[in-house]
């Protein structure tokens, strides 16, 4: 089997890390950082622990912090500016998704001076980036190990960045910081990155034994940990463990991809501001069970991982076991469960699935069952 796998050099799992983020720094050699946040982390008060930390190391620190939701190209390029007035020489994501994906582009950008426009496709970065360390705040998107960013053009289409530059220098896995997440974000971020485990199993272009691998432990961490952090969310070590299962999971799906449910749910976020953790369990169910003509035996085996103690009778059974799981966890979450609920209507969806089919063709390529426009609006009405 020929394949090829990269991955983030350096990962740090330690609760009370970020203390130790000046000293990840001067490895790096930098002694002026951007702290790349949004207004949410600054309020927590994580992006000043970081600047002190940072001070205290000797290096000068300027923060941006405002980044929003699927990321607007706009705002990326404010912070691009913010980063070269500063003579910022090292880039710190801290905070969700959107934020570590911002870092990385900013990195890229004012270390070739290329105008991110010119990145957006596979492989279009020119050069190496600054040195980037990514501190996650939430146990979902893995984008602190992943070489791609999603952004938002002003037509309100996503674009990618796709580029192996944007692999950070060092994930700082620090569990504390994800201590005061709401309930919501908790269930949608945890049903993200077990969507991003069953996704990167089920690929059908990269797969391979390591991101396999990975993507199992990470369905066992996330999915064993997740009722136990949504029962005692003071609970430090399920807390570690489902980080720690995000970041294999981002792993994972980084080198053997995603799939339909990742395709089904960009229109969601980008029409109807549906978060994207929350927007891929929404559409979960309706994409697996469309999958399981091909993909029922590796539903399967990643059931009885998830499982072990439920009886399946057979694999069909089990693959059944593993979609009910999800829709289940969604439910009791507390998020909407339905299309409807988020402001989706029938009268959307042909336009929906165009754009899917139209314009996400590298996820509908990846996944294990082809899947027409037509496909698409009937799991849109199954999900409504």
């Amino acid at each position: 089997m020929d394949f090829n796998f990269l991955s983030t050099p350096r990962i740090v799992c330690e609760s009370g890390g970020l203390g130790r983020i000046g000293s990840l720094m001067q490895d790096l050699s930098c002694t002026r950082a951007l702290v790349v946040t949004d207004p949410g982390i600054l309020a927590c008060g994580f992006a000043d622990e970081a600047a002190a930390a940072l001070r205290a190391a000797g290096i000068e620190v300027e923060i941006f912090h405002k980044v929003e939701a699927d990321p607007p190209i706009a705002v990326v390029e404010a912070a691009v500016e913010v980063a070269r007035a500063f003579g910022a020489d090292g880039i710190i994501g801290l905070g969700g998704g959107s934020s570590l994906d911002t870092a990385k582009v900013i990195a890229a950008a004012v270390a070739n001076d290329q105008p991110i426009t010119d990145m957006i496709g596979i492989n279009q970065v020119t050069d190496k980036r600054l040195p980037l360390i990514q501190v996650p705040t939430t146990a979902g998107t893995g984008s602190e190990v992943t070489w791609v960013s999603v952004l938002t053009s002003e037509s309100h289409e996503k674009k990618a960045v796709y580029a192996p530059q944007l692999l950070p220098d060092v994930a700082l896995l620090d569990a504390k910081l994800t201590l005061g997440m709401p309930r919501h974000i908790t269930a949608a971020t945890a049903l993200d990155a077990m969507v991003h485990a069953i996704e990167a199993v089920t690929s059908r272009t990269r797969k391979n034994p390591i991101s396999d691998g990975m993507a199992d432990k990470a369905l066992v961490l996330l999915g064993q940990n997740l009722p136990i952090v949504m029962e005692t969310p003071s609970d430090l070590s399920a807390r570690e463990a489902m980080l720690l299962g995000a970041t294999l999971a981002g792993m994972a799906f980084i080198n053997a991809s995603v799939g339909a449910i990742h395709a089904l749910s960009y229109p969601l976020g980008t029409g109807f501001k549906v978060p994207h953790g929350h927007a891929n369990a929404l559409v979960a169910g309706p994409v697996m069970r469309f999958n399981m003509p091909v993909a029922e035996a590796e539903y399967a085996r990643l059931s009885r991982l998830l499982l072990p103690s439920r009886p399946f009778n057979s694999d069909a059974a089990a693959a059944y076991g593993l979609i009910d799981e999800m829709e289940r966890m969604l439910v009791e979450s507390g998020l909407e469960s339905r299309l409807s609920g988020v402001g989706v209507t029938e009268a959307a969806i042909p336009g929906m699935a165009n754009e899917v089919v139209t314009g996400i063709t590298r996820l509908l390529e990846t996944n294990p069952r082809d899947m027409t426009a037509e496909d698409v609006s009937r799991l849109y009405q199954e999900a409504l």
